[in-house]
């Protein structure tokens, strides 16, 4: 008789992902001594160690832990197939989801989108993830997200992306910038001035592919990878940036002046969409989540962003 539980098993993926049980419970909002507590019940059941405790590190796997942390995965995932199972059976939304969300845009988007969801489907227990693409990409292979909320940036053949919005690209400037009197720009007037890039994996390619398009290099004055940083940066003059998703207000986070101005000319928009496994669908609560998603784009819910609701296929 199994004298363990999948409860158990899900902390016990949590910390082996987050690295602390102090991160772990923070991510899925459980105290940390019941986390603690269920790791120490699932080494005596187990009969091995299953982390290296590092009292200044947190938390490391052992070679068996790390091991047992894949067959845990494995054993959730079965667990939740049986819950799609029952759902189909009964007609039902319901059991576990993780949805993943691009770093960029997940303040804007995920939290209105998940209360809505969450409102409308009170047996579904949702978790989210803020990850840039690369990390999307390898979440939904080991199965540690359900879906994802991204862009169509370098989409591998083996995942299916879902489009709900196209997102033409668009500079960020300070109020006393040389262009911010403009009504566009292109990208040869961005060129002779200073770049605050944001520099994530796949996004820095595709804003520095607009430069390479015209044969000329962008004069990249700074770079970050967090948005919020980028945006007061602009604010505070060190230099325009390119985006393809408004913020809210016309202020930096510190509270400086932005104008936000079309890029004009032949620059490849970007597609905000829902990208999952190839048969990620089978699940309702997956299927019920794109419905929803794509329900909230057709009914202005993200009116703000600088989108284009793309036709239901």
């Amino acid at each position: 008789m199994l004298r363990y539980t999948l409860r158990q098993l899900e902390y016990f993926v949590a910390v082996g992902e987050a690295g602390s049980i102090a991160r772990a419970s923070e991510r899925i909002n459980v105290s940390s001594p019941s986390i603690s507590a269920a790791i120490t019940q699932l080494e005596q059941e187990f009969g091995l160690p299953l982390f290296v405790r590092q009292h200044a590190q947190g938390l490391s796997l052992t070679q068996g832990g790390r091991q047992m942390l894949e067959q845990a995965r494995v054993a959730l995932r079965e667990a939740g197939a049986l819950m799609d199972i029952a759902g189909d059976i009964a007609g039902t939304v319901r059991g576990p989801m993780a949805v993943g969300c691009l770093v960029t845009f997940a303040q804007i988007v995920l939290p209105t989108l998940r209360r809505g969801f969450e409102a409308t489907f009170p047996d579904v227990r949702l978790r989210q993830l803020e990850l840039n693409q690369l990390e999307i990409f390898s979440a939904l292979r080991r199965s540690e997200i359900d879906v994802a909320l991204t862009y169509d940036l370098e989409v591998p053949a083996d995942l299916r992306f879902d489009p709900l919005l196209t997102l033409p690209p668009f500079a960020l400037v300070d109020e006393g910038h040389a262009l911010a009197g403009r009504d566009r720009v292109t990208v040869a007037d961005l060129k002779d001035h200073p770049m605050v890039l944001l520099d994530l994996p796949l996004s820095s390619d595709y804003f520095l592919s607009f430069f390479a398009e015209i044969g000329v290099k962008p004069m990249v004055a700074e770079r970050t990878r967090d948005m919020a940083v980028m945006r007061s940066m602009v604010g505070n003059g060190f230099g325009y940036s390119i985006a393809n998703v408004r913020p809210l207000n016309p202020l930096s986070p510190d509270g400086k002046p932005l104008r936000f101005i079309p890029i004009a000319g032949p620059v490849r928009p970007l597609q905000m969409g829902l990208l999952m496994a190839r048969d990620a669908t089978k699940s309702n609560a997956v299927r019920a989540f794109g419905e929803h998603a794509r329900a909230a784009v057709t009914q202005g819910g993200w009116p703000s962003i600088g989108a284009i609701a793309v036709t239901a296929p």
